[in-house]
C-alpha cells in the first residue's frame, strides 16, 4: 500500500495499454549531425516522436560537427530536414517547443575545448530544460572515430552521470569488418560504457514487420506446429535493392554486400525466424534464444558450391541505361567488391536439421524488396493426377518486410469449372489495409527505445561477434579464389546463384 509521500500514478501502470510509452526527461547528442543519416532519418524521427507526443516537453537535441554554426543555424538545418523528410504533418507549435531545446557545438573529435563546451551545454540544458542529466550519445560517424569519441566522452565526464542519471551510447553499423575488428571495437566502447548502456542500431529490427515475426509465430497457434523440419522444405531470406552505390563509393568499396547486409540484417532475420519461443519479450530472453540459433548455424563444407558473389554490370533499369559497378565514380576498375552475395546455411538443432536457409542480397536487382519466404514441403501423397496439379507450386508463407509490409500465404485451390484443376492462390494481409495508423519509421521506434532504455530490438555484442564468425570464412574463401561474377543491372543476380539452388532441386522466388 502506497504512502502519501509515495503516490502511484495509475496512468503509468505497465498493464494499461491506453497510453503509449513516453520517454522521461532526457536529451540526445548526435555526432556527425551533418551527414545524410542524420538529415534524412534521425532529425525527422525526433520530430515525428515529438509530434506524436512521445517525447518529454523539455527534450533537448544537441548537434556536434565541424561547422561554424550558431544554435539558430542548426535549428534551421533541422527545420529543413523535418520539412523534407518527416513522416507526420508539420505543426508549428510542436516545432517551436522542440526548437527551444536545440543546441549546436562546433568542433572536431580530438578537440578538448569542444568537448568541454559540450559538457557545459549538457549542464545548461539540465538546468534550463529539465533533462534530468539523462543523455544518449548517437555516434553517426565512421567506426574509425569511435575510439576517439568515446575516450573524449569519458575524459570530460560525459559518459556517466550522477546517481539516478543515465548515459547511453548509440552505435551505427558497420560493427567492424571482421571478427577481430568487431571484438576490438566492442572492447573500446565497453571500457567507457557498460554493455547494457550500448545500443547497436540495426534499423531492420525497428521495422513493424520484423517485430511481427515474433507476434506471428508466438501469439498464434496455427503456425508454430508447422514451423519445423517435418513440414518446412527450405527458407529464403532476400534483401534486394534496385539502386547502385550512389555516392557511397568510399564506404562501400572493400566492404561489399555480404559484410554490409548479410552479417547484420539477414542473420538477424534468420535468428528471429528460426529461434525458439523466448521466456518473455525482454531483451535478455530474446538475446538468449537468438544466440542459441546463431551458435547452431553451420556453413556448408563446400563454400565454392554453396556461396555466390556477384558484381553488377551496365544494364537497363527503370527505363534508363545505368553504369556497371566498375564504372561508378570513385571505384577502382580492378575492384573485387561484391554487390551481390548469396549463401546457403543450415542450423544444427532438432527443429531445423536438414532445412537449408538461403540468404541473398544485392544492388541493381529487379526491384526493391525485403522478404522472408518459408517454403513448405509438397504433400507426401496426392490423389490428383499430374495434369490436375501441373500448375501447383509449394505452399509458402511470405513475410514482406518492405515495401508493402504484410504477410502472404500461398496455397492450392481448385479452379472453377468442370475439370479438377488445382492452381496456386494467395491470401494477403497488408498493414496499410488492416490498420488505420501508418507504421512508424524504424528510427522512431529505435530512438524512443534508447530513451526508454528498452534493449529488445538491439543486437548485443555477442550476436555481432557470432555473426562475424559465420561470415568470416566465406569472405576468406572469396578473397582466395577468383572474382565476382558479373550480372546485368536490372536482373536478379548472377547465373551461379540460380545454379546454386538448382543443384538442390529448388529455385529462387521472384518477389
Amino acid at each position: 500500500m502506497s504512502s502519501a509521500a509515495d503516490p502511484v500514478n495509475p496512468l503509468r501502470d505497465p498493464q494499461d495499454r491506453r497510453l503509449p510509452r513516453i520517454a522521461g526527461p532526457s536529451g540526445l547528442v548526435i555526432f556527425g549531425v551533418t551527414g545524410d543519416l542524420s538529415r534524412k532519418k534521425l532529425m525527422p524521427a525526433v520530430y515525428d516522436l515529438a509530434n506524436r507526443g512521445l517525447l518529454p516537453p523539455g527534450f533537448s537535441l544537441v548537434g556536434f560537427a565541424r561547422r561554424d554554426w550558431e544554435h539558430e543555424d542548426f535549428a534551421q538545418v533541422v527545420h529543413d530536414a523535418v520539412r523534407e523528410h518527416a513522416r507526420t504533418p508539420f505543426r508549428e507549435e510542436v516545432w517551436q517547443q522542440l526548437a527551444e531545446g536545440m543546441r549546436f557545438v562546433p568542433g572536431v573529435f580530438d578537440d578538448d575545448a569542444a568537448f568541454q563546451r559540450l559538457r557545459s551545454t549538457v549542464e545548461e540544458l539540465d538546468k534550463s530544460r529539465g533533462t534530468g542529466g539523462n543523455f544518449a550519445f548517437y555516434l553517426s560517424v565512421p567506426p574509425k572515430f569511435f575510439p576517439t569519441v568515446v575516450a573524449q566522452l569519458k575524459r570530460h565526464g560525459l559518459s556517466s552521470g550522477e546517481t539516478g542519471q543515465w548515459r547511453r551510447a548509440v552505435i551505427e553499423k558497420p560493427f567492424g569488418h571482421d571478427l577481430a575488428s568487431a571484438r576490438e571495437l566492442n572492447q573500446v566502447v565497453h571500457e567507457v560504457f557498460r554493455p547494457s548502456e550500448v545500443f547497436r542500431i540495426d534499423h531492420y529490427l525497428g521495422k513493424e514487420t520484423v517485430q511481427n515475426i515474433l507476434a506471428l509465430r508466438f501469439a498464434n497457434t496455427m503456425f508454430e506446429p508447422l514451423w519445423n523440419r517435418s513440414y518446412v522444405d527450405h527458407v529464403q531470406i532476400t534483401m534486394a535493392e534496385d539502386i547502385g552505390i550512389g555516392g557511397r563509393a568510399g564506404y562501400y568499396d572493400g566492404i561489399g554486400s555480404a559484410r554490409d547486409v548479410i552479417q547484420n540484417h539477414l542473420l538477424q532475420l534468420l535468428a528471429l525466424t528460426a529461434m525458439e519461443e523466448p521466456a518473455s519479450f525482454h531483451a535478455k530472453a530474446l538475446v538468449t534464444e537468438k544466440l542459441k540459433v546463431l551458435n547452431a548455424v553451420r556453413l556448408p563444407a563446400d563454400l565454392a558450391t554453396h556461396t555466390v558473389r556477384g558484381q553488377y554490370a551496365a544494364g537497363w533499369q527503370g527505363g534508363r541505361k545505368v553504369p556497371g559497378y566498375l564504372d561508378e565514380e570513385g571505384i577502382d576498375s580492378e575492384s573485387t567488391t561484391d554487390t551481390f552475395a548469396a549463401v546457403k546455411l543450415e542450423i544444427d538443432n532438432r527443429r531445423w536439421a536438414g532445412v537449408p536457409f538461403y540468404l541473398r542480397t544485392g544492388k541493381r536487382l529487379g526491384r526493391r524488396v525485403t522478404e522472408i519466404a518459408v517454403v513448405f514441403q509438397r504433400a507426401p501423397h496426392s490423389p490428383f493426377g499430374t495434369t490436375d496439379t501441373q500448375e501447383l507450386g509449394q505452399n509458402a508463407l511470405v513475410i514482406r518486410v518492405q515495401p508493402d509490409e504484410g504477410v502472404t500465404i500461398r496455397f492450392g485451390s481448385k479452379v472453377p469449372g468442370t475439370q479438377m484443376e488445382i492452381r496456386d492462390v494467395t491470401m494477403d494481409f497488408a498493414y496499410g489495409e488492416s490498420f488505420t495508423e501508418s507504421s512508424p519509421e524504424a528510427y522512431e521506434r529505435l530512438i524512443l527505445d534508447v530513451l526508454l532504455g528498452d534493449a529488445n530490438l538491439f543486437p548485443r555484442h555477442q550476436e555481432v561477434e557470432r555473426s562475424w564468425e559465420i561470415l568470416d570464412p566465406v569472405e576468406e574463401h572469396w578473397a582466395r579464389y577468383g572474382r565476382p561474377e558479373q550480372y546485368p543491372a536490372g536482373t536478379w543476380g548472377p547465373r551461379a546463384a540460380d545454379e546454386m539452388l538448382a543443384r538442390d532441386g529448388r529455385s529462387w522466388r521472384r518477389p
